[in-house]
């Protein structure tokens, strides 16, 4: 037991049992000096702060301190990182993460930051299952200069030319890759696919078999998807999982900070380079 609980027994046992502090004590081994000390914390000085958090950690339950700490900050809140840490501790937030075992390692070659958006774009299938048991599957895509969720496509099936539909609405909206980076899945080696890519003038990226950090940024995304929306929701239908998952890329992009582009949200990371290169347009270009 933590002291505040060894604390709280103490007490109980004062009230219920009527036995003395000291036997109390020593019952549940807490010294009794500590017993006695009087606390000083200041948790309860944050109120906006510490409501937001609350409403935070309870929308995005996969979400640690330092993420919840950042998007406080984000969203305007003068609290410091000591005093979110102890308000997370106070409220009981803690995410309880089973430890993997560390294995050594052979060194592998990073993968190249892009320095543009629509410089590379990947890709990856996923696989879930709904209540009943019926199994879909989502195509997802993210621009990897600014970590973007274009789109994550659901269906039962998802076929080489659904994928190319999807592709030819992507390239509509936010204009056409420079080049692709994929596993070998059969759909993304089709010759439909392969030369939709050829004609529109699309470099295709093939990572080697068995080798997934090869398409990290992908499968990092995949990872996040994995746990705060196919892991902490059970669907009932392809259209409640569409709902829900359209909803969390909205946060994703918008609101959800990330560490590796400067703890801000992708959409934002893209702005400031739009806003660098075309400074003209106010970054609305």
């Amino acid at each position: 037991m933590t002291p505040a609980q060894r604390r709280e027994a103490v007490g109980w046992l004062r009230e219920e049992k009527i036995v003395s502090e000291r036997q109390a004590c020593r019952v549940v081994h807490q010294p009794r000096a500590t017993q006695r000390r009087r606390l000083r914390g200041r948790v309860a000085h944050t109120p906006g702060a510490e409501e937001r958090l609350l409403e935070l950690a309870q929308t995005h339950a996969a979400w640690g301190c330092p993420k919840l700490h950042r998007q406080l900050r984000h969203e305007g809140h003068r609290i410091n990182h000591k005093r979110t840490e102890r308000l997370y501790r106070h409220h009981g937030l803690s995410i309880r993460r089973r430890r993997r075992r560390r294995l050594v390692r052979e060194i592998r070659n990073p993968l190249l930051q892009p320095i543009r958006p629509g410089q590379c774009w990947s890709m990856d299938f996923m696989g879930d299952s709904l209540a009943d048991g019926r199994a879909y599957r989502t195509f997802n895509v993210i621009d990897d200069y600014a970590r973007d969720a274009l789109t994550i496509e659901i269906d039962v099936s998802l076929t080489a030319n659904r994928v190319l539909r999807v592709l030819e609405r992507l390239c509509e909206w936010h204009g056409a890759p420079e080049s692709i980076r994929s596993d070998n899945g059969p759909e993304f080696r089709s010759d439909a696919l392969q030369s939709w890519a050829k004609d529109k003038g699309i470099r295709w990226d093939f990572i080697q078999p068995g080798c997934p950090a090869q398409n990290g940024y992908i499968e990092r995304f995949n990872g996040t998807y994995r746990l705060e929306v196919l892991d902490a929701n059970q669907f009932h239908s392809l259209a409640q999982a569409r709902t829900v998952t359209e909803e969390w890329l909205a946060v994703y992009n918008e609101q959800r900070t990330h560490s590796a582009i400067g703890h801000l949200p992708p959409l934002a990371f893209k702005r400031r380079w739009q806003q660098r290169q075309f400074p003209e347009s106010n970054g609305l270009g």
